[in-house]
């Protein structure tokens, strides 16, 4: 069975959405992250995999359901080494394995389900964001490098990314381009309707 890893910071006022806090404040921060936390669980839910929920804080008894959502803590270390630490350990029970974040409201059921159908024929498959990260990334086949020495949250992510992966001789597929919301005019443009 394939598998679906969810990275969320701990929903607490001053801790999620710092970027967005700055232009709307922590709890209306907090509010939406808290909106896009329900939809990403929402998409999550609908997808046919084993589904792992990765904390950044305390697990939580919350409205992730632990019938559907192994829930884990995530590693120490930077953004880098906390997904390599979680593939690592997925990737030791499942064949093709994907990582979401929690904060793109255009991420959706059929491009998940396209993202497994290219780790058929990729090694890799990335999902860039507008801001020049990514908002999803799956492998067969775990290679620690595509995490190491990497600028996290600038714009550089993806394409430093795809050298790594290049550097490797692995082939990789890239889904449409998305936003994830991290400033006020992103949440305004694309996710005011969750």
């Amino acid at each position: 069975m394939n598998a679906i890893i969810i990275f969320i910071k701990n929903p607490v006022a001053g801790n999620a959405k710092t970027r967005l806090a700055k232009d709307v404040g922590d709890e209306k921060a907090l509010e939406i992250y808290k909106s896009l936390l329900a939809y990403t669980r929402t998409v999550s839910l609908l997808v046919n995999a084993k589904r792992y929920l990765y904390y950044s804080g305390e697990i939580l008894d919350d409205e992730w359901e632990q019938t559907y959502f192994n829930k884990r803590l995530q590693s120490d270390g930077n953004l880098g080494e906390r997904m390599s630490n979680a593939f690592k350990d997925v990737l030791a029970n499942h064949e093709k394995v994907l990582i979401i974040g929690s904060d793109c409201p255009q991420l959706d059921l059929m491009i998940i389900s396209s993202a497994y159908k290219q780790l058929d024929v990729h090694d890799y498959v990335i999902g860039p964001s507008k801001d020049g990260g990514y908002y999803l990334l799956g492998m067969k086949d775990l290679n620690a490098d595509v995490f190491n020495e990497i600028k996290w949250s600038t714009a550089t992510v993806c394409s430093q990314t795809i050298e790594r992966i290049e550097a490797a001789d692995k082939t990789f597929d890239l889904l449409p381009e998305l936003s994830d919301v991290d400033y006020k005019e992103d949440w305004d443009k694309y996710g005011w309707g969750l």
